[in-house]
This record gives structure tokens, C-alpha cells and sequence, in this order.
């Protein structure tokens, strides 16, 4: 009997109406992996692919070799500022329905990716973030104002309504423009990492991906260039389980972690719990230590969730369990981490709900100030602005051009 190949096509394990199923997740117990030096060879450590860092246990205490011993005060930063995000998140997502800005993306769940890996690097470090990295700005302390104005594309705009809503840039704070075009965060940090390292500096670069876009050409142009020139550069894949509407498994998933796509590739890769603030931490320093002593760079995949749509423009629940968000067997990052505070002694319920109320209270007058210069069509810049920030030096036609308008 003739047999004939058939075609596999990836199936979530649930849909909507169907009873959500984490049985395919690979979680290592609270502290059970090792912590290797971060000098360590490639063949000592690919066990880090598979596996998963995790630091916090089911009691939201802090055990095992990867334990980062943040202070107190270090910790209270981070919530803090996840705590901003997530409020920063919801107005702005409000907003877009009342119709005031076109277009916006949460991180909601995922918080703890983007604050505790911006804190363990240096602030001259360069980031190169995806549409989901908010918090890298937030913890970097840029303004909340400037946020919502490029939202509301209004004269306050710091890309001059050139840009779609949430893609952010910040020169002075050492954040890249974020591209609509997918994994273009790859080559472009590993391009930045080759800089830094012939100019003889000790910066290195930082870069976000979702799982999804692993499948897309300029991861594998990064990774290659990343590892032939050992890149001082840290390449995060963010695995929330989901693309726009695609599970995980369309885009690889399946066959093996995402992780172990950097073993190919000769490069060290770790596996770590996206929701866990203290393991995020320490998988970062450990990578950062790495690529300054010159060893090169290293690939993290989080695993995590994406708790909201993708975006304004999706609906989650024509393709997953409308329940599956809260079912997430890793938990929600801010709830972990004020739970680990409190065991600590370090927080309580009275101050993380003071906490709320000051980042409710920062969101709203930076709501109030941003709105004020304008919204989505009420806020027309100068007409000189179009021939700006095209050529570094206007030709005789820009400047004929420029003058006929009379600007």
C-alpha cells in the first residue's frame, strides 16, 4: 500500500467555547536549573534551552542559584513602574475607543519583560524594542506626555505625526524607533552591537521580538551576524503564545522551544519565565555580563502571555477561550511581584493601592496635558515641518519649494 505524505498544520490546543489546555508547556520546578558563569562554553550550557529559568516559587519566594538579591528598593522600582504601565496602557486603550487616537497596542501580562530587562542594563545601553516594549520607556523615565502626544500624533509629537500610533523613539534615552516592519529589530541591533564594539566602547545593544516573528527572514540575518562577529547584543524573543491571531506553533513552536534555534546558530540561549520580575532580571544581567567580557551574544526567549488582543484592530475571542488569560499557569507579573514584596515585609495592601492611585493620578494629568495640545485632526503642525528631517542638507529644489509656500 502506497502511502502518501500529508501535510501537518499547527491547531491550538483550544478554541473559543472549548476549555483552555496548558498541558503542552515545558515548566521547570521554581529554582531547579542551574546558574552557569556566564563565561561558560556553548556545549556546557544548552540545557539552558530547554528548560526554564524560574526564581520565584508557588509561594512567591525567592529560591534557587539565579535569585538576582535585588534590594528592597529595587524591587518597589520595578512594580512601581509596571504598575505605570499597565495604567498608561488602559487610558490609552480607552482613548482609541472614544476615538481619539487611530491605533494601540497593550503589553498587558507582559510588564516584567520590558521594566526588569531595562533595569538591568546601564542607561547608555541601546535598545531596540517591538510595538509591546512600553515599559522600556517608562522604566527609563521618559515622558509620559511625550508617550501620548506621539499616540495622539499632535504638534507635541517627537515623530512629527510620521509615525503610527505607539511607535515610539527616544534619542536621548537610548531607544531605537520601532519599525512596523517585523524582526527589523534583529539585524538593526546586531548592526548597532558591530558599532559599538570597533569603536571600542563597553555598550552593548538590546533587541525584542515576538515568537511570530521568528519566522521572518531578518531574525535569521541577526542571529547569523550575531554569532560569525560575536555582537555585544542581547536578542529577546518574546513568547506571549500567540501572534495576531496564529498560535505559537504556526511560527515553529511545536518541535521545540524557541530558544533552541539559537544552539544552530553557535549561540548561548535561555529559556525563562516572562512573568517572573526577579528571573527576568537575572537572565538579563547574565547575559549582559556576558557580551561586555566579550563573549559574545546571547538569545532569551520569555515565555509569557499576551493577556489582551493583540491590538485595537483584533478580537481575541473568534480564536482562543475567552478564559484562557486567566487560566495562564505562570500568573501575572505585577501580582507576583507585589506578593514577594509583602512576604518580604517590603510592601503592603495600603501601599500598593497608594501606588495604584499615584499612577492613576500621573497618567490622568499627563492625559490632561498631552489632550490639551491636541487629539487625532485638531492638532495641525507648521507647513515648514514637511521639508524638514528629509535630507541632512535641502537641495536647491527643497529650498525653491520652501520658499514658494512662503515657510
Amino acid at each position: 500500500m502506497t502511502r502518501v505524505p500529508r501535510l501537518h498544520v499547527p491547531h491550538p490546543p483550544a478554541r473559543p467555547g472549548e476549555t483552555p489546555d496548558f498541558s503542552y508547556l515545558q515548566i521547570s520546578p521554581a529554582g531547579a536549573i542551574a546558574c552557569p558563569e556566564a563565561s561558560a562554553a556553548l556545549t556546557d550550557i544548552e540545557f539552558l534551552a530547554t528548560g526554564m529559568v524560574r526564581v520565584l516559587d508557588d509561594n512567591q519566594a525567592a529560591v534557587g542559584p539565579w535569585n538576582p538579591h535585588l534590594e528592597p528598593a529595587e524591587l518597589q522600582f520595578g512594580l512601581r513602574h509596571m504598575l505605570l504601565t499597565r495604567v498608561f496602557d488602559q487610558r490609552m486603550q480607552n482613548i482609541q475607543r472614544q476615538g481619539r487616537i487611530s491605533f494601540y497596542i497593550r503589553s498587558l501580562g507582559e510588564e516584567a519583560v520590558s521594566v526588569a530587562q531595562t533595569m538591568a542594563l546601564r542607561p547608555d545601553d541601546m535598545l531596540f524594542p517591538a510595538y509591546r516594549n512600553q515599559g522600556a520607556h517608562v522604566a527609563r523615565g521618559h515622558s509620559i506626555v511625550e508617550l501620548m502626544c506621539q499616540c495622539l500624533s499632535n504638534t507635541g509629537d517627537p515623530c512629527k505625526g510620521r509615525q503610527m500610533p505607539i511607535m515610539y523613539h527616544w534619542a536621548s534615552g537610548n531607544i531605537f524607533s520601532i519599525s512596523g516592519n517585523l524582526a527589523t529589530q534583529y539585524p538593526q541591533a546586531v548592526g548597532w552591537a558591530m558599532a559599538s564594539a570597533l569603536k571600542g566602547e563597553d555598550r552593548i545593544a538590546m533587541a525584542w521580538i515576538g515568537e511570530g516573528s521568528s519566522a521572518e527572514a531578518d531574525f535569521h540575518h541577526g542571529m547569523t551576524f550575531a554569532a560569525v562577529y560575536r555582537a555585544p547584543v542581547i536578542l529577546n524573543i518574546v513568547n506571549n503564545q500567540w501572534a495576531i491571531s496564529s498560535f505559537h506553533g504556526v511560527a515553529g513552536g511545536e518541535n521545540t522551544t524557541f530558544a533552541a534555534r539559537g544552539i544552530g546558530y553557535g549561540l548561548p540561549t535561555l529559556r525563562v519565565d516572562g512573568n517572573d520580575f526577579l528571573a527576568v532580571h537575572a537572565a538579563t544581567q547574565w547575559a549582559a555580563d556576558r557580551a561586555r567580557a566579550n563573549h559574545g551574544a546571547t538569545v532569551i526567549e520569555f515565555f509569557t502571555y499576551r493577556a489582551a488582543q493583540h491590538s485595537t484592530s483584533d478580537d481575541p475571542s473568534r480564536y482562543r477561550p475567552a478564559d484562557e488569560a486567566e487560566r495562564w499557569p505562570l500568573g501575572d507579573p505585577i501580582k507576583r511581584l507585589q506578593s514577594h514584596l509583602t512576604l518580604l515585609g517590603e510592601w503592603s495592601d495600603d501601599q500598593h493601592e497608594a501606588a495604584e492611585k499615584e499612577a492613576v493620578e500621573q497618567v490622568r494629568a499627563a492625559g490632561r496635558e498631552a489632550e490639551a495640545i491636541g487629539t487625532l485632526g485638531q492638532s495641525r503642525p507648521s507647513v515648514k515641518e514637511m521639508f524638514e528631517d528629509v535630507f541632512k542638507e535641502p537641495d536647491w529644489r527643497l529650498r525653491r519649494q520652501r520658499q514658494e509656500v512662503g515657510v
